[in-house]
């Protein structure tokens, strides 16, 4: 073959991949594969289960004596309804009573959108333009009995909301609602964990793919690319990746600087999915070429910090030991103190389902217990300013019996990928 031909055809290879920018080198590994979709199996969640959750939302309600919920668009809409709906100056509402059935406030036009992901009862009340969505969310809450009581809104609920239902009932007794809301949606069923399996399984497939594909001269975009068509085919769906090389890797969520893989180049990405709704995130830490051995010391490290928070989640004990128990052993080698670079910048984990980041989190002071049915992330990175950074994230779920990884972890850097584990619920 000649150089032109070799040229040609690499170039070819790289843009079926989704590449933008020249190749400078031939992959890594192998050339790029057929990926298929893997999530032709798995369930939504059903009719049955969103009634279950809102008999939940009830029970909590009467105990903590509020009498109904008005939630905007979002996660806990979703969670309970199945609206999958975005914010806008146009109210759109969901109002949860203590007793009796949802509604659903929404504008005039919107509503045919508004139906087609409403997965529960039929209750939708439409305001035109020129109408106040206030008055329908008052009349709703007249009708089951709870015009009276303690209304609940979650802490994301925008303030024009609030005050618009304050000027449409004077008396409006507000509280804060995530007591209830995250009462429900912080344990989850074997179900939500069967499905952030599969979003795991998608993202560690992607990233098998990713890596047997690096190439020196690939640019962030390109990676980035690369890893968005691999988890699309794979069957993701609300795909978010980041991909960081050499100095970047140092920035635990990135930087404008522009780099280049180049041989030794450390690439550290942090890439993601959801499926039906139930969300991945995984951190891969690769190196281009042989390691260094500062980069082998430092990945090691973090890798044995993974342990060591698994190890440290233990049943009905506070989630913020398991913070401590990664920082003591950091300290001890040099890093640190707290969270001080060089060193871990950032809290060990946090609580993941339906959005990437939920309470409750791995983080020094949080007392909260930890219980079956809750799923985290564990990444306690290590970043050296200047230099480099090594992050290696897998989520954990907690059974009866303590946790269990989603993915386990790798055990080198020479093979960085891991593996799917079992489900154990």
């Amino acid at each position: 073959m000649t150089k032109r031909q070799f040229l040609k055809t690499g170039t070819a290879l790289f843009a079926s991949a989704g590449l933008t920018s020249m190749v400078k080198a031939t992959p890594k590994k192998n050339t790029p594969g057929v990926l298929s979709d893997i999530t032709k199996d798995a369930r939504p969640i059903s009719e049955k289960e969103r009634k279950l959750r809102i008999e939940k939302a009830q029970q909590l309600m009467q105990q903590q004596h509020l009498s109904a919920l008005v939630l905007e668009p979002g996660a806990a809409m979703d969670y309970f309804s199945g609206i999958q709906w975005w914010r806008s100056e146009r109210l759109t509402a969901l109002v949860i009573p203590a007793k009796g059935e949802i509604a659903v406030v929404c504008p005039f036009f919107e509503e045919p959108s508004i139906r087609e992901s409403l997965a529960i009862d039929d209750d939708v009340r439409v305001w035109q333009e020129h109408e106040s969505p206030f008055a329908l969310i008052k009349e709703i809450l007249l009708e089951r009995g709870a015009i009276n009581g303690r209304i609940g809104f979650e802490h994301s609920v925008r303030y024009f909301v609030l005050d618009g239902l304050q000027k449409a009932i004077p008396d409006l007794v507000h509280v804060n609602a995530d007591s209830v809301t995250r009462g429900c949606r912080m344990i989850k069923t074997a179900h939500e964990i069967a499905l952030m399996h599969k979003a795991s399984e998608v993202t560690l497939k992607a990233y098998e793919y990713v890596w047997q594909n690096l190439a020196e001269g690939m640019t962030q975009q390109d990676v980035k690319s690369m890893m968005h068509k691999a988890q699309q085919q794979l069957g993701g769906h609300g795909i978010w990746n980041m991909a960081l090389f050499d100095e970047a890797s140092a920035y635990p969520h990135g930087t404008k600087q522009q780099h280049v893989i180049r041989k030794g180049s450390v690439v550290l990405m942090d890439c993601g999915c959801s499926v039906h709704g139930y969300q991945s995130d995984i951190s891969r830490t690769f190196v281009f070429g042989e390691p260094d051995k500062k980069v082998q010391k430092v990945w090691q490290t973090v890798r044995k910090g993974q342990q060591i928070a698994f190890e440290n989640a233990r049943l009905n004990q506070p989630a913020g030991q398991v913070d401590d128990a990664v920082r003591n052993w950091y300290t001890a080698r040099g890093f640190g103190p707290a969270y001080k670079l060089p060193g871990l910048s950032h809290r060990t984990g946090h609580g993941i389902g339906m959005e990437g980041h939920e309470p409750v989190n791995f983080v020094h002071g949080e007392m909260q217990a930890l219980k079956p049915g809750m799923c985290f992330s564990n990444e306690p990175g290590i970043y050296l300013p200047g230099e480099f950074g090594v992050r290696l994230e897998d989520c954990i779920y907690m059974t009866e019996n303590g946790p269990v990884w989603f993915t386990e972890p790798a055990q080198s850097i020479e093979s960085p990928i891991g593996k799917l584990m079992p489900l154990a619920v």
